[in-house]
């Protein structure tokens, strides 16, 4: 489940009489824009711009799909001694309790079919036939692949082909996050690509952090649906009223969302999903799995749990837009 898609996750950054000095750091890594800001700590700006750069070097040659050279590259061509890291480990836990959370919604190994619908690193197939499409029923299920107690990943086929990236942006904003912390800072928000964790307050207002979420529709001009303040928390969302392929032949557009039991694209009504949570990789992975998940599941899956909240866009007849809020929104 590819998800580099950028949400349009806007920062409205609200200001006050008096005005605190914000530091902040900016940039393009894992195939988007981040934003690091935070009030003043006793550490250079070079510093800390360095400790977020080797963390991006890090965790890319860790779970890029898009390096050649990296851990999970290394095992999705079939390299059955690698010993992955802890970057790796910790997603992998997550991938692993989201899929038995989500009943096979959520699944890494959906990697094959995002690459054949043209969604990820490799050229995209003209057309899916029967052949191809069981044959790549044969590659895709979690269930097929294992985390050996030293460290390595076993797969039932060498062909099977991992994907994190519904994890990693999300992962890194809190490997990000926690190092800020470490530095001694109490306020501060991370952004990549529309996935965020907020601390404290925001310097500029003193109050807690504003952030905007994008109306969906298609076109270039963004507007605003919605605008929230969280602090000490994460948030992520995620949608499919972007990026979209066509096909050649038929017209069909087709969504960002594949549905990893049948390895088809997902056709819904749902435009996009917000999710809050107490980490942003678990954000993450939620509003990618609720993208994929019927819409009754989806909600029923989230009200489950206490520490989850979420806010649905919808389409509805006559192209009117429907919100939809979890009870903890």
């Amino acid at each position: 489940m590819d998800k580099r898609i950028l949400i349009g996750i806007v920062l409205c950054w609200m200001a006050c009489e008096k005005q605190v000095e914000t530091v902040v750091h900016q940039g393009y890594a894992l195939g988007t824009s981040y934003g690091v800001q935070y009030a003043p700590i006793d550490r250079s700006y070079e510093e800390v711009q360095k400790g977020i750069d080797s963390l991006f070097y890090i965790i890319n040659a860790s779970l890029s799909t898009y390096l050649p050279a990296s851990v999970i590259s290394k095992i999705n061509r079939g390299d059955s001694l690698v010993t992955v890291d802890e970057h790796f480990q910790k997603v992998y836990a997550q991938a692993n309790e989201m899929w038995t959370i989500t009943n096979g919604y959520f699944d890494p190994t959906i990697g094959a079919w995002v690459n054949a619908y043209g969604f990820g690193p490799d050229k995209a197939l003209v057309s899916i036939n029967k052949q191809q499409r069981d044959s790549l029923m044969e590659i895709t299920g979690w269930k097929k692949i294992q985390l050996t107690s030293d460290y390595r990943v076993r797969k039932e086929k060498p062909e099977i082909y991992i994907d994190f990236n519904a994890l990693a942006k999300g992962y890194t904003v809190d490997v990000i996050a926690d190092y800020l912390s470490q530095l001694g800072s109490q306020h501060h928000l991370v952004e990549i690509g529309g996935e965020i964790v907020a601390k404290g307050k925001s310097p500029k207002s003193g109050e807690a952090w504003k952030i905007g979420i994008d109306s969906p529709n298609e076109k270039a001009e963004r507007s605003l649906q919605s605008i929230l303040a969280i602090s000490n928390e994460a948030l992520a969302t995620s949608g499919n009223y972007r990026k979209f392929r066509i096909d050649e032949i038929t017209g069909e557009k087709y969504v960002h969302s594949i549905n990893p039991l049948i390895g088809k694209p997902v056709r819904s009504k749902v435009l996009s999903v917000s999710v809050k949570a107490p980490n942003c990789m678990m954000a993450d992975a939620y509003a990618t799995a609720l993208m994929v998940m019927p819409f009754v599941e989806s909600k029923a899956l989230i009200e489950s749990n206490n520490g989850l909240a979420a806010y649905w866009i919808l389409s509805s007849d006559g192209g009117q837009l429907e919100e939809v809020f979890s009870s903890r929104w």
